[in-house]
């Protein structure tokens, strides 16, 4: 069989122009491709919609652009996403073929004649007569129901468990459709540990919910994921697992090529090929400080700025925030499709000497903040005392006199205090 698989496409009004762009260039390519079922693995919203949000029209016509081809199948993705209950409009629209939602724990069969069986529970007790595809389906778990078993801080790593204990249970189902000749086709959306994101960061902890080992051990012929927006695949004796990655790229500094897999698999092997979509291309450019003009001009010249999405990012001290020329800034990228630009601020930090108010004479406090802060204060003291004793022209005149700089005469015919005895105080540092 010749599958289309298509995941997180997160269709809304604010990314309609590149999801929409990207997911028709992917229907347009499964079409061509004569695929026999097309499979979306969830996450087709980016967020809650109106019905009558151009988004959601849009969404729809590619759908049925599907259906008039062959058998869909759509799973549920995050809540947060694709709000539970959403996807239930899909199978009222008309087309040629029947249009399926998985929205909880279930196996889905692909019949013969192109209709879609679902189990009465969580498996088959028997397998549909004229089974053409298994569908395995184990969409978005809510966590909230799981956590009201096990308790809250418990319930990362019991979701893994228990997901892992389904996914044994349907082996030996999974191995005996193999045997009689059938593909079968395990699908779901969340995060495999060790698998990378778009961003290259590997996902590594407790509170995911699949291990590739487990995966494999639930012996489908195929594993179609979603969740994650980057396109990565594992391999053993012939069958695969696979992530789609997103339909379209919606935020800078994401790796590899955007687009939907089309699956080739028979009872025991399982191929892949991305094609990828028309997504936008964007550039980074940082700066540890303020920004580089001469090495952003560099920049522009050495990369091809029109028609991409170009981000700019920087860091300076908060009193440098008004250095940055931000309009010669985009006037150098003004062939981007889109520019933005990210400045952080760094705030002058002052320290604060708890308790220094409760002291009750200049010098106790002058005392009090040393030591909190952690710096000799002796120097400190003494400059105040000598403010004290002596008056300032005097002061000026030792320090004038230490620099081996001519006196000016009114400070030299100044007299001197009469409480100080010259002498009697050594010269202190100029303070700043």
């Amino acid at each position: 069989m010749r599958i289309a698989h298509f995941s997180d496409l997160h269709y809304a009004d604010e990314t309609l122009v590149e999801v929409d762009r990207c997911f028709t260039h992917a229907v347009d390519h499964a079409i061509a491709a004569q695929v026999d079922v097309a499979i979306i693995t969830g996450d087709t919203t980016d967020h809650a919609l109106s019905a009558h949000s151009p988004a959601v029209f849009a969404l729809a016509r590619q759908i049925q652009r599907l259906a008039n081809h062959c058998p869909v199948l759509m799973l549920q993705g995050t809540y947060s996403h694709e709000p539970p209950g959403f996807l239930s409009l899909f199978p009222l629209i008309r087309g040629k073929h029947p249009i399926w939602v998985a929205d909880h724990i279930q196996q889905v069969a692909l019949t013969e004649g192109g209709n879609w069986i679902a189990s009465a529970s969580w498996q088959f007790e028997t397998m549909p007569r004229a089974t053409r595809l298994m569908c395995t389906c184990i969409p978005t778990q809510n966590r909230a129901a799981l956590a009201t078993s096990v308790g809250a801080p418990d319930v990362a790593g019991a979701m893994g468990n228990q997901v892992t204990q389904v996914l044994a249970g349907y082996a030996q189902g999974h191995l005996a459709a193999r045997q009689a000749g059938i593909p079968v086709a395990l699908l779901s959306h969340g995060t495999v540990h060790g698998c990378v994101t778009e961003h290259g960061v590997p996902m590594a902890g407790s509170d995911h919910e699949f291990t590739t080992g487990a995966l494999f051990d639930a012996e489908a012929t195929a594993v179609m994921l979603g969740h994650i927006h980057r396109h990565q695949s594992w391999t053993q004796n012939g069958r695969r697992i696979a992530y789609a990655g997103s339909i379209g790229r919606l935020h800078y500094g994401e790796d590899g090529d955007k687009g939907a897999l089309i699956w080739d698999v028979d009872a025991n092997t399982a191929g892949t090929a991305l094609h990828p979509t028309p997504a936008r291309r964007t550039l980074d450019i940082s700066f540890d400080g303020p920004p580089d003009l001469d090495k952003l001009t560099q920049f522009v010249a050495a990369h091809v700025i029109e028609g991409a999405w170009v981000r700019v990012r920087w860091q300076v001290l908060e009193e440098e925030r008004a250095s940055v020329d931000r309009a010669r800034i985009e006037g150098l990228l003004a062939g981007a499709s889109g520019v933005k630009l990210e400045g952080r601020i760094i705030p002058v930090v002052r320290a604060r000497a708890a308790g220094i108010a409760r002291e009750l004479s200049l010098p106790r406090q002058i005392a009090h903040w040393a030591e909190v802060t952690g710096v000799d204060g002796s120097d400190l003291l003494a400059c105040f005392e000598q403010l004290r004793e002596e008056n300032p022209d005097m002061i000026a005149q030792r320090i004038l006199q230490q620099s081996a700089l001519p006196v000016p005469a009114d400070i030299a015919a100044a007299p001197r205090s009469q409480s100080v005895s010259p002498g009697t105080i050594e010269p202190l540092p100029l303070l700043l």
